[in-house]
């Protein structure tokens, strides 16, 4: 048995709410771990998100053995590693902080694993031939990063930010040149959408925060596949007009999860019961009531 007590943190602003720490601890309670994952609000704390550095050297000294980083710190905390996984290196943004034993760090990246490996399990012959993704941002690059490994052939990235989409574009074919890429705006979407094989969202719209459709439902058919990465609530309006027009749907759900699994897989090298961490984090969002 593993008498290893572990430390984890969340780092970022408005991290309070999030279900990871309970996830995780969920999983390594049910793996007879003592596993300790408290979230650490840099608004809570006054704390600047150039101040990632400084927290890495305390969670060294107060021996942490990991850190999950997320918005505004994915890209920051980068300068301030000893390593940096290939396949976060590629995205330049880490959610996944390892601290070792040596004091020595290591990022990684599992949001764009995690949205990997939710499509291999859940959409496992998604037709990827011409696929529409909504947001640039960091959820965007993350996905974006994936759907290539995973094969997509062309790939129209749209954003309110043309010019954002098109950047996202342009690194995503000069990291994975098998991959068309380009970048357009939301006008953009009746012409794409005609010919989309697949659409994949990563704006907030959706959220409970955030309500409603981020595009005319009257553009979705059942000819392509519609993935959603909010995962509060799970059943989003779009996932709801989607599964109307005959679309097979992917939720949010599966990608929190996978990112999830791949974090206390590389925190403590033990495997992780996907479908109990599954079955916990949909229990999680029905009693959170989102």
């Amino acid at each position: 048995m593993d008498t290893h007590p572990y430390l984890v943190g969340l780092v970022g602003t408005g991290v309070r709410p999030s279900l990871t720490p309970a996830l995780h601890m969920a999983e390594a309670a049910a793996q007879g771990l003592s596993y300790v994952y408290r979230p650490i609000d840099l608004l809570e704390h006054d704390l600047a998100p150039a101040s990632i550095g400084d927290l890495l050297d305390q969670a060294r000294v107060f021996g942490f053995d990991a850190l999950n980083v997320t918005h505004p710190c994915k890209q920051l905390v980068l300068a301030h590693l000893d390593e940096v996984d290939p396949v976060a290196a590629g995205l330049g943004a880490v959610n996944t902080v390892l601290l070792r034993a040596d004091g020595t760090t290591v990022g990684h990246n599992t949001d764009t694993t995690g949205f990997e490996t939710a499509v291999r399990t859940h959409l496992p012959d998604a037709d990827l031939t011409e696929v529409v993704m909504l947001g640039a941002g960091g959820a965007g690059a993350a996905v974006a990063a994936g759907l290539a490994r995973l094969g997509v052939e062309h790939l129209v990235v749209v954003d309110v930010d043309e010019d954002r989409a098109t950047r996202l574009a342009h690194d995503l074919a000069l990291r994975h040149p098998a991959v068309r890429a380009d970048g357009a705006s939301p006008d953009k979407l009746p012409v794409l959408m005609d010919a989309a094989t697949g659409l994949v969202h990563c704006t907030p719209t959706g959220m409970a925060e955030h309500p409603g459709l981020p595009l005319d439902a009257t553009l979705l058919h059942g000819d392509a596949f519609v993935a959603d990465i909010v995962y509060r609530p799970l059943r989003t309006a779009l996932l709801d007009a989607a599964e109307a027009a005959g679309c097979r749907t992917l939720d949010g759900g599966h990608m929190a999860v996978g990112q999830a699994v791949d974090a206390f897989r590389l925190i403590t090298s033990l495997e992780p019961d996907v479908e109990r961490m599954s079955r916990h984090l949909r229990d999680l969002v029905a009693r959170a009531g989102s």
